[in-house]
């Protein structure tokens, strides 16, 4: 379930209001893609972290 790609929608809501309105959705697309990148790196960088820490204390108990 974590690896599996889901569209999202990540707009707030006057963002979307304002980008529907206009003819091409490729800004609209373009501002959601990067809402949803900027989400997702301090998840990445959590669970980095966490690799880490359960890899050394793994380590010290052998």
């Amino acid at each position: 379930m974590c690896l599996g790609v889901f569209k999202t929608q990540a707009q707030c809501a006057m963002c979307r209001a304002v980008l529907e309105s206009e003819q091409g959705q490729s800004a609209a697309q373009g501002i959601n893609d990067g809402i949803v990148y900027l989400m997702a790196i301090p998840y990445l960088l959590v669970a980095g972290i966490g690799y880490l820490i359960y890899k050394k204390f793994n380590t010290l108990k052998k």
